[in-house]
C-alpha cells in the first residue's frame, strides 16, 4: 500500500520530473489517477510484477518530438492509404495488472474495434497497434506494455528509436517495423524529428512528405 499521504501535492511535479513508489497495488494507482482528476499530466504508470507506480511530467521538448514521430506515422499511413485513430492523451490498463499512459498510440489493423467508443476497455477491446514513448528524463517500462500485449511499440530516446515486436514470450527488439516493415523507420523517424525540432516542425514534415519513397 502506499506510505505517502495522498493528496493534490503528490500529484505537483515540476516539468522532467520523475517519482517512482515502490511496493504498490492497483488499487493506489486507481487512487492516483482519481486525484489526478481530468488532467494529463503527471503520467501514471503501474507494473503488477515490480510493484510499482511511476509519475511523469515531461519537459517541452518531449511534447514536440511526439507531435513530429506522430505526424510522420500518419505521413506515411495517408500515402498508403490506411485509415487510423490516433489517441493522446489515453490510459491503458488491464484492472490488477498493469496501467500506461503511452505518449501517442495508434490503431489501425483494429480500428473498426474502439470506432465510436468513448472509453477502450482492454479487457474486451483489443490493445493499439502501435504506442510510441518519448525518453528524455524518464526511461519507459516496457515490461508493462508486456502486460498489455501492445503489438508493437516504440521508445524514442537520445535521437534513437528502438522497435520492440511483441511476441509470445515477450518484447523482441526489432530493426523493422511489423507495422511498415518497408520503411527503415529506425533511420528516417530520428533524423526527421530532430530536424524538426532544430529548424521547424513543418519544414522537416514538408521534406518528408516529398520523398518519392520511404525506404
Amino acid at each position: 500500500m502506499l506510505l505517502i499521504t495522498l493528496n493534490e501535492n503528490t500529484l505537483s511535479l515540476s516539468p522532467g520530473s520523475q517519482v517512482i513508489f515502490p511496493h504498490q497495488t492497483w488499487e493506489d494507482y486507481q487512487r492516483l489517477l482519481s486525484l489526478r482528476l481530468q488532467k494529463t499530466y503527471p503520467k501514471l504508470y503501474f507494473n503488477r510484477k515490480t510493484q510499482e507506480i511511476r509519475l511523469m511530467s515531461p519537459l517541452p521538448s518531449h511534447g514536440k518530438r511526439i507531435n513530429l514521430l506522430s505526424d510522420l506515422v500518419k505521413i506515411i499511413l495517408r500515402r498508403q492509404g490506411k485509415d487510423w485513430e490516433c489517441f493522446d492523451p489515453i490510459t491503458l490498463k488491464i484492472p490488477g495488472e498493469a496501467g500506461v499512459e503511452p505518449d501517442t498510440c495508434f490503431y489501425i489493423d483494429n480500428r473498426q474495434s474502439i470506432l465510436g467508443k468513448e472509453r477502450i476497455d482492454l479487457t474486451v477491446d483489443p490493445p493499439p497497434d502501435l504506442a510510441i514513448e518519448v525518453d528524455f528524463t524518464s526511461l519507459t517500462d516496457v515490461e508493462a506494455y508486456q502486460l498489455l500485449k501492445i503489438p508493437e511499440l516504440w521508445v524514442y530516446r537520445r535521437e534513437e528509436l528502438k522497435i520492440y515486436l511483441f511476441r509470445e514470450d515477450g518484447y523482441q527488439e526489432s530493426e523493422n517495423s511489423r507495422l511498415f516493415p518497408d520503411i527503415n523507420i529506425k533511420k528516417l523517424f530520428p533524423y526527421y524529428v530532430e530536424l524538426g525540432w532544430k529548424q521547424g516542425s513543418s519544414i522537416a514534415l514538408r521534406q518528408f512528405e516529398a520523398l518519392e519513397n520511404f525506404s
